[in-house]
């Protein structure tokens, strides 16, 4: 081999390698990168309720929670993405660990006019899961017997209401 061919695939190998590295440093924090390239690819100014909404989906598809919650409130500031942005800022900050939080978006979405029975339904299903997870056992059962009313066969409602008030008539008798 010649000189000039050594250093061909000299620098041949080293563009491959640094490819190799900076792609595993990239994998590593894909939803850093990802959070990055939506923040750098948003369009200057306010964005509208669908953009919000789109990127807060992103996000939380990709398990970044919190940022996503942020989205999807920007979003419900827009009427026409009101509902589903409450509704998915809800479960954003219940998978972020924000219970409390969570619930407010809940019953904010709940407020939102024109909500159709079906989508009251699921949020009231949403809410009192949540009421639930926070030991808040009346609420909860105000929200499984308001959504009961709805629709009696939704999901697994009769048996939580009947399981929350057996468990709350033991606690009330000790």
């Amino acid at each position: 081999m010649d000189k000039t061919t050594t250093a061909q695939l000299t620098q041949e190998n080293r563009s491959v390698s640094y490819r190799a590295s900076s792609e595993a440093a990239e994998s590593s924090s894909i939803p850093g990168l990802l959070l990055q390239t939506i923040e750098a690819t948003a369009s200057t100014g306010t964005p509208d309720g669908q953009e919000a909404y789109e990127r807060g989906t992103t996000l939380k598809n990709v398990g970044l929670f919190k940022q996503a919650a942020e989205h999807f409130e920007k979003a419900a500031q827009d009427p026409a993405y009101a509902l589903k942005g409450l509704a998915q800022m809800g479960l954003s900050l219940k998978k972020s660990g924000k219970q409390e939080e969570a619930v407010a978006a809940f019953r904010q979405a709940l407020q939102v006019p024109a909500t159709s029975s079906k989508e009251q339904v699921q949020i009231l299903y949403l809410l009192g899961r949540t009421l639930e997870s926070l030991g808040r056992i009346p609420e909860a059962l105000e929200s499984y017997r308001w959504l009961r009313r709805e629709a009696p066969q939704y999901r697994d409602v009769a048996m939580r209401i009947e399981s929350l008030s057996t468990r709350r008539k033991h606690r009330d008798n000790r």
